[in-house]
């Protein structure tokens, strides 16, 4: 689950605090490099903990008002499709859903008011009345449901955004990253597969572990090599006045290019010139770019590097 845009993202963070701090430690920067990469594949579990504790929620309000002193017809026989979807109860009867929360738990008790709030807006929307209109659900129409409300409701929801960013200082690049793997996870669940159906790991393989661990060292251990490139090419600018970000950035991409022959260069510097969009000023991704395609250009011709 952890792609390779989390690892670049991340890196190019503790690099950024590699240089603030005064205790320089490689080792503590790897143990907060796989601290906060494990913290995004928390809050792959956190989201899909969510639908469960909506359902929850549901499941309580019904109870609740069937013990009304006086319940009216529709307080004893209400709509059940929610409490007996069977896309909440196979991910509630989930191995490796359970084994996650068993071993890292994790609750939203501290923010009930927004998942009752959620749930009313789930409650009053379009889709949940054909949804409920539907005599007897399937097993994919179940999924669909929560499939359609999660993207709905959930996803790019600004309230979740700003619980989630006071909740974990790691899940404010996340979010909407992770919802996509949320999502992507709502669609491959399948009946037949009952409680083993297998949701994502924390890294595709190895290989992503590797990536991750190899160019954060290398960012660190070759600064020098990759800023006396970027200060060559940067000859027509005062070197210590370039946006620190740019240049964490330029050395983080540099460090990619000359480390990793399996990956071509146009995927490198795209990567690092959305990283720039996103974490530096609004010029930074064209500054950036030109710089960068100006070292390509020079390691290619003096055959410092072999790939396209």
């Amino acid at each position: 689950m952890i792609n390779r845009n989390l690892i670049r993202i991340r890196i190019v963070q503790i690099v950024y605090s590699w240089y603030q701090n005064t205790n320089k430690d490689l080792r503590n920067a790897e143990k907060e490099l796989m601290f906060g990469l494990q913290k995004s594949y928390d809050l792959y579990f956190y989201l899909l903990l969510l639908m469960v504790e909506l359902t929850k929620a549901y499941e309580n309000r019904v109870e609740a008002k069937r013990n009304k002193h006086l319940p009216s017809e529709e307080d004893l026989n209400p709509n059940t499709h929610l409490i007996h979807n069977k896309f909440i109860l196979q991910l509630r009867e989930n191995g490796q859903f359970n084994k996650q929360l068993s071993e890292r738990p994790m609750i939203w008790d501290e923010d009930e008011s927004f998942v009752k709030n959620l749930l009313d807006a789930i409650l009053a929307s379009d889709a949940y009345k054909a949804y409920t209109d539907i005599v007897a659900p399937t097993y994919d129409e179940d999924r669909e449901f929560w499939r359609k409300a999660f993207k709905q409701f959930i996803y790019l929801n600004e309230e979740l955004d700003n619980i989630l960013e006071d909740e974990c200082i790691y899940w404010n690049d996340d979010v909407e990253i992770v919802q996509t793997f949320v999502l992507k996870t709502i669609k491959k669940f399948a009946e037949e597969k009952g409680a083993t159906q297998p949701l994502l790991p924390m890294f595709k393989d190895d290989e992503d572990r590797v990536f991750a661990l190899k160019l954060l060292h290398d960012s660190i251990q070759n600064e020098k090599k990759y800023r006396n490139l970027i200060e060559k090419h940067t000859d027509k600018w005062d070197f210590d006045r370039i946006a620190f970000m740019d240049l964490i950035i330029m050395q983080v991409a540099l460090a990619e290019i000359f480390t990793f022959d399996s990956i071509p260069i146009s995927v490198s510097l795209n990567e690092y010139i959305e990283i720039a969009k996103s974490y530096s000023t609004p010029k930074s991704s064209t500054f950036i770019n030109g710089i960068l395609d100006a070292i390509v250009h020079e390691i290619k011709e003096e055959n410092r590097i072999f790939k396209n």
